[in-house]
């Protein structure tokens, strides 16, 4: 392709800085480097569960991830992940990034394009793969000076994974040739079931057998008063319904105990070795270690941290591989994108309070009534499996490439 104009405009206004920003506190760490870019948190999240499967494969290989100011970092750090922020995008700080970092590959994902940064990166022949790409993160507005920046730009990703066929069209008519582009679903965190014990779950389905059962997971302690007044309401429908409760934060334990006692509800403390009887309305447990099981048991279950201003909600892909229909409250920012794609698909409903939670709980807690949306969430929670995978193997392949050179 022709010199672009455009990218030789910015290319001269990105080296009137001159002042190289502080040296990264973090030493690049020896063997392979993969360096992956993370517009948000979610695609974040899956970049470092690629990395742990990858370091299953190749002995040493690390991830330097990098994420813009507002990003939140995955709640599980990894010891192969290093994270740093993106240097300004100059051409004096993004050589000073790479001669401090020398990664072997980057895999860029979303968009919010660094111009300098990719250019400086090409020049270095450094394989460069732009995943997961979004039409609306593909431009900027303040780039209208340069109208063939966003075509140039393209040119130097090996292949561009969209979306979307919107994003797909919007790169052929810039110019970007079809044998660069691949349609895949988006990069989301591969669901992977929580561990629980099988003996336990056929015991305990032997004993619940024919009770409604309904799950309160990762609840906060100031969640309980919705979810208890929820379960008033549940039983006096259903008088053989179950609730099973899950806190946050095994620390809370005893307080909901004390609560349960307090107004007298039959109950059986799992971590005490209670088994349920028909007089249990109320099972609770201990901690996150126990979800797989409890998950693997209710036709339906809500997610907690969700249902109070200020919450953020937790991962809806660990209860949706476990096959139990989700239910949602509406403060689920650090997972916004996560739940959107459930409830698009009607994997996943939301509730408000204790009346829309009861109603939801009534109408979902029959087996037969929640499969459809178990189902349903099991198809959105699976489809990460496929794309995580093709990028392994394009990891992989260059990898084995660069070391031989």
């Amino acid at each position: 392709m022709a010199r672009s104009i455009s990218l030789a405009a910015y290319m001269a206004y990105a080296r009137r800085a001159t002042q190289a920003p502080p040296a990264p506190q973090q030493m690049r760490p020896e063997g392979e480097l993969v360096w992956g870019h993370a517009t948000d948190s979610t695609r974040a999240a899956a970049l470092c569960q690629i990395t742990e499967r990858l370091s299953q494969q190749r002995a040493g290989v690390r991830m330097l991830l990098t994420l813009p100011p507002d990003a939140e970092l995955p709640s599980e750090q990894k010891a192969a992940i290093l994270c740093q922020n993106l240097p300004p995008d100059t051409v004096v700080a993004s050589e000073a990034f790479l001669d401090h970092w020398r990664p072997d590959i980057c895999l860029w994902t979303g968009g919010d394009l660094h111009p300098a940064l990719l250019s400086c990166s090409d020049n270095r022949g450094l394989p460069l793969f732009l995943l997961d790409a979004e039409e609306d993160l593909l431009t900027r507005s303040g780039w209208r000076w340069f109208p063939d920046l966003p075509r140039s730009l393209m040119d130097k990703f090996a292949q561009i994974q969209v979306q979307t066929e919107d994003t797909a069209r919007f790169l052929r008519r810039i110019g970007v040739p079809d044998v660069d582009i691949m349609q895949t679903a988006a990069l989301r965190p591969e669901a992977v079931p929580l561990p629980y014990n099988e003996d336990e779950r056929e015991e305990l389905a032997t004993e619940l057998r024919g009770r409604p059962l309904w799950l309160a997971a990762n609840l906060h302690l100031d969640e309980l008063d919705i979810v208890l007044e929820a379960r008033r309401s549940v039983s006096r429908l259903s008088h053989r319904s179950l609730l099973i409760i899950v806190p946050h934060l095994e620390t809370d334990t005893h307080l909901i105990q004390a609560r349960l006692q307090q107004e007298d509800i039959p109950s059986a403390i799992w971590t005490e070795g209670d088994m349920p009887d028909e007089n249990t309305q109320v099972i609770l447990g201990m901690g996150r270690e126990e979800l797989g099981l409890w998950y693997s048991l209710a036709p339906v279950s809500l997610i907690g941290q969700s249902l109070l201003p200020g919450m953020k909600g937790c991962n809806p892909n660990e209860p949706a591989v476990h096959g139990t229909a989700i239910l949602y409250g509406p403060n689920i920012r650090k997972f916004i994108g996560e739940y959107s794609r459930f409830a698009e698909a009607r994997a996943a409903r939301i509730v408000r309070d204790a009346e829309t939670l009861a109603a939801a709980v009534q109408n979902l807690i029959a087996p037969d009534q929640a499969a459809k949306m178990a189902n349903a969430a099991w198809d959105v929670a699976s489809q990460g499996a496929e794309v995580t995978d093709r990028i392994l193997d394009l990891l992989q392949d260059t990898l084995d490439v660069v070391g031989s050179n």
